[in-house]
């Protein structure tokens, strides 16, 4: 298949479309697609029957984290209408049998691991909301730096910013701000994620801890944004580091898994 074919329904298929599905799956630590990790070592396809296998940078990567990125991608792969199973293989981790087996067999994060402290759900909201604290940063910013006030930022509502093109509308008292699309179109991405600006009427931005900002804290929930972002940098770097001295100078992990399938199947294990 080309990619640029498709199936009765006008889904696109063929590997480019499951690579593209792929690429919303993110490593939930880092907020950044499994595909711009590079953590996808192969794509198979047979019929509708759809292989994946990836690797994360450790093999003590926490297996919760694992968990969502296996389930979502097995879920983003299954919305494709050509599909009728994804199956998912999680290589070179400790417990890549336990995670392969549970996610292609549906099973919950607390059946694989009934001895699990939480479950996913916990997880996956708490880093949601990690995300949005570091995305505020850059959000606020924008806004400070086209003349926006501190009194002006804090009093902002969802309902006040509008995405037009490659820009973003800030409606003030009857006046209009433009400023740059891309850091607070992230922002709200994230912000919604966490369920915190769902509503038009909810506040735009808040306090790590969910709260509305009074403009004179404004530059203390700034200072803590940016460490929330600078944290996530540097955890990202340190993954970046590990995937990389893991696959070697060769470009490739020990779980082989790239080339051609051969037979009926295909497979991509191209770098991205």
């Amino acid at each position: 298949m080309s990619g640029s074919s498709a199936d009765a329904a006008g889904d696109p298929t063929g590997v480019p479309a499951v690579r593209s599905r792929l690429d919303r799956v993110e490593d939930p630590e880092l907020a950044r697609s499994i595909v711009e990790l590079d953590y996808v070592d192969a794509i198979e396809i047979d019929g509708g029957r759809v292989e994946v296998r990836f690797t994360l940078p450790t093999a003590w990567c926490s297996p919760a984290f694992a968990w969502m990125m296996a389930t979502d991608a097995r879920d983003e792969i299954e919305d494709l209408g050509w599909v009728s199973e994804a199956r998912i293989e999680l290589c070179d981790h400790m417990h890549d049998g336990e995670i392969t087996t549970g996610v292609n067999a549906r099973q919950t994060f607390g059946e694989t691991f009934p001895d699990a402290d939480g479950g996913v759900s916990e997880v996956r909201a708490a880093l949601a909301d990690k995300a949005r604290v570091s995305r505020q940063r850059a959000a606020v910013e924008s806004l400070l730096d086209a003349g926006v006030d501190a009194e002006q930022v804090v009093s902002l509502e969802r309902a006040d910013v509008t995405v037009d093109g490659d820009a973003v509308q800030v409606s003030l008292d009857g006046l209009s701000v433009v400023i740059d699309r891309d850091p607070v179109e992230e922002y709200l991405q994230r912000a919604t994620e966490s369920g915190h600006v769902t509503e038009p009427e909810d506040a735009l931005f808040l306090t790590p801890e969910g709260e509305p900002i009074r403009a004179d804290r404004l530059d203390v929930v700034q200072k803590r944004s940016r460490l929330a972002d600078v944290n996530m940098d540097g955890q990202g770097a340190v993954c970046d580091a590990l995937h990389e001295a893991r696959r070697g100078s060769g470009g490739s992990n020990d779980s082989g898994g790239s080339g051609d399938s051969g037979g009926s199947g295909r497979s991509d294990g191209s770098d991205t």
